[in-house]
């Protein structure tokens, strides 16, 4: 993978919905394997010049001028704990979501595998705290790759960049006790600020699922035990990179099922963009919201459940 290589969102599986796959961009700092979403990449580049920053995060190497943008440039090295170094594979992978634009330095990038998000293992309990910046495990034959969970590493880097519930104490005071969610969001650390605004917004009964798989297996069971689906839950709420089953697939199956179908689904996502909404709009979700815009996210909400 030498030079520029912009990668084409045209073809392939960009062009599918809710097939509960995905496909991931293997790089490596220090000869270990790692993982980044392909959605969330723009092009990979040959290192170039960086301007360094004053008091900026240990994180950031500096600021690199990619085509007239101002783009920061984040050391992998630093973020895993391992040693910096440049090499003659090293890399710049530039990327895009949470509505933002960064530029991550690796040391090789070497191949595109194309897996299921039901092969991505959560990370074990040791490395599945807050601040793991783990999403998955993918295990392969002859190694193993972390799926890195980017937006974790950002919000670490800049704080302002994640969900901030003061933005949601500007909506003001709200009864919203009587009315449930269901919410499906891999991350430890954005459960818990979802959470915490939810119940500023009013909304106290969110019942939190850390994959797809278990939030559809809940609304399953809801069924099962012959209950009134429209009274047990009254909105889906999901990420999209979650291991097991996807924030798209989910909404898929609730969608293609006879009970659960009339269920709104919002999407929450720091891959919603206007190139990759139609994704979300293929699986049938009733919305789709970028992270972190959290104070819109509870205006649709308001939306949606009656």
């Amino acid at each position: 993978m030498e030079g520029r290589k912009p990668l084409n969102q045209s073809n392939g599986i960009l062009l599918e919905s809710g097939t509960n796959e995905l496909e991931i961009v293997e790089f490596e700092v220090q000869n270990n394997k790692f993982g980044i979403n392909v959605i969330k990449v723009k092009e990979i580049i040959q290192p170039t010049a960086v301007t360094p920053v004053p008091h900026a995060h240990p994180h950031v190497k500096g600021l690199v001028q990619l085509r007239g943008e101002v783009l920061p440039v984040v050391d992998m090295a630093r973020v895993l704990g391992a040693e910096e170094e440049e090499t003659p594979k090293s890399k710049y992978i530039v990327a895009e979501f949470n509505q933002q634009k960064v530029i991550f330095h690796v040391h090789n990038v070497t191949q595109i595998h194309r897996i299921s998000w039901n092969q991505i293992e959560k990370p074990s309990e040791m490395y599945s705290g807050v601040h793991s910046g783990i999403i998955g495990v993918i295990k392969r034959e002859e190694s193993m790759i972390l799926l890195l969970d980017f937006e974790s590493i950002m919000l670490e880097i800049n704080p302002e960049t994640g969900i901030r519930v003061d933005q949601v104490k500007k909506l003001g005071p709200r009864e919203r006790r009587n009315k449930r969610i269901v919410a499906a969001e891999d991350s430890p650390l954005l459960r818990k600020l979802l959470n915490d605004t939810l119940r500023e917004a009013g909304y106290e009964d969110v019942e939190f699922f850390e994959n797809g798989a278990d939030a559809f297996q809940y609304l399953e069971s809801i069924v099962d035990g012959n209950q009134d689906v429209k009274e047990s839950v009254h909105l889906v709420l999901t990420d999209i990179e979650m291991p097991q089953m996807d924030g798209h697939h989910l909404t898929k199956r609730i969608k293609n099922h006879p009970k659960l179908n009339t269920l709104p689904v919002i999407i929450f996502s720091s891959l919603i963009t206007n190139d990759l909404k139609h994704k979300g709009e293929m699986v049938g979700a009733e919305d789709q919201i970028s992270k972190p815009e959290i104070a819109e996210l509870i205006l649709k909400i308001d939306q949606y459940i009656l």
